[in-house]
């Protein structure tokens, strides 16, 4: 099957634009020659890091999340801004935690919703974090800062009990690469 899966676009028009995201419905002719309207959302992406110190504790953050009706344990994380990803995810880090990264590795890149959505996630480990950031949150941003053993969140993540699955599997990715380490 080629990239495109023979998907032809008719026509494309924007239902809502802005800085967060975009709206768009396209009009399409699939491989099979039927029609459809396809609904699409366009988002710019974002970073995450999990942030892990030197003693295997992970900082962590307790985020009102409007969108759901309650507070998220979540990896720090945040819109690209125009940014390559990995400026984004040290000054997302240091912005919502005031912790500086000291080496930043990259755990791939993933669409988290990829039916409706071109949004890409990118996941860094950033490790030798330091303390003396400065914290700029934004008016929406309601974070308390926590720090926890990786291993913990290993488990609370395998038992659904972290429910950000961008976080769960950034944490679950840092412990194998943090083990795969420790084995060679």
């Amino acid at each position: 099957m080629s990239e495109r899966g023979r998907w032809r676009c008719r026509s494309r028009q924007y239902l809502y634009e802005s800085h967060w995201f975009n709206l768009r419905q396209d009009e399409l002719t699939l491989p099979d020659g039927s029609d459809i309207t396809y609904t699409v959302v366009e988002h710019p992406g974002y970073a995450m890091v999990v942030p892990l110190l030197d003693d295997g504790r992970v900082v962590m953050e307790r985020v009102y999340r409007y969108t759901v009706g309650k507070t998220l344990f979540e990896c720090p994380s945040g819109g690209l801004d125009g940014e390559a990803p990995e400026v984004a995810a040290r000054r997302e880090l240091e912005e919502e935690t005031g912790y500086l990264a000291g080496r930043l590795e990259s755990l791939g890149r993933y669409f988290g919703s990829s039916g409706i959505s071109d949004e890409a996630i990118h996941l860094f480990l950033a490790t030798g974090c330091t303390t003396g950031g400065r914290v700029e949150l934004e008016p929406t941003e309601e974070i308390e800062v926590e720090l926890v053993p990786l291993e913990q969140l290993v488990e609370a993540s395998l038992r659904g009990e972290i429910e950000n699955a961008p976080s769960a599997f950034a944490l679950l990715l840092a412990a194998e690469r943090q083990r795969a380490r420790t084995n060679r």
